[in-house]
């Protein structure tokens, strides 16, 4: 696959003990759509790059992710962009599936796959207002920054509720846009019990992170059952 002809950059973020290397967008000025692939599913130039640079969020969610139980869990990133707890669970061996909406995503996935030597992470290119994938249903549930958009939360609800277990656990790093009491609310409508708490020690940060992470918890013990008419 050929690199878009657009500027990029190398680094490497420590989580715990582990480095993963990554080639990024070299700021978020980059934007490269020479066939409208992007404007065609309404991608504009301005919200373009955004998938290609690493946000805190989920530098955060990566290192929740670090010692997190992954034994026997089939696990999805929603709205993966630069894949970094992908990248980190890949690294533990774990069962991981990434997505997202924009078409770049996949180029640079493999690339850090590769970047890291690592096995290929399975990809799928998903939009949750039209969700026609064939992922299946997941153990386990991540996403960092994804409640950017008030019409994003019932859309991604709804995908989560697709593509969760009967039993399972998601895990949603929000930098606090005022949107998660929605998704708890929407969540709890498919029997999810949610929490929330401040990440602890996030010295590997420049900034203080003012965010929360989001826990919604099922078992299938406490599924509503259908009424008997």
């Amino acid at each position: 696959m050929k690199l878009p002809p657009i500027r990029v950059r190398y680094q490497t973020i420590e989580v715990g003990n582990i480095d993963i290397h990554l080639c990024t967008l070299r700021d978020k000025q980059q934007f490269s759509d020479p066939q409208g692939e992007a404007d065609d599913i309404g991608i504009s130039s301005a919200s373009w790059p955004l998938f290609g640079v690493i946000w805190p969020s989920s530098v955060v969610l990566a290192n929740h992710m670090l010692d997190y139980d992954i034994a026997e869990k089939r696990i999805l990133e929603i709205g993966c962009g630069m894949a970094l707890s992908s990248l980190l669970l890949n690294e533990r061996l774990a069962d991981i599936t990434a997505t997202d909406y924009h078409p770049e995503v996949n180029f640079f996935l493999d690339r850090n796959t590769n970047l890291n030597n690592g096995k290929a992470i399975a990809f799928e290119r998903v939009d949750w207002a039209n969700d026609i994938s064939q992922l299946g249903q997941f153990d386990l549930i991540i996403g960092s920054d994804l409640l950017y958009e008030d019409e994003h939360v019932a859309l991604l609800a709804n995908f989560i509720q697709n593509h969760a277990k009967p039993q399972c656990d998601v895990i949603i790093v929000d930098p606090d846009r005022g949107r998660k009491n929605k998704l708890d609310r929407l969540m709890s409508g498919f029997d999810f019990i949610s929490s929330y708490i401040k990440p602890a020690h996030t010295d590997y940060l420049v900034d203080k992170y003012k965010g929360s992470i989001l826990r919604f918890s099922r078992t299938a013990q406490i599924i509503s059952q259908p009424k008997n008419n």
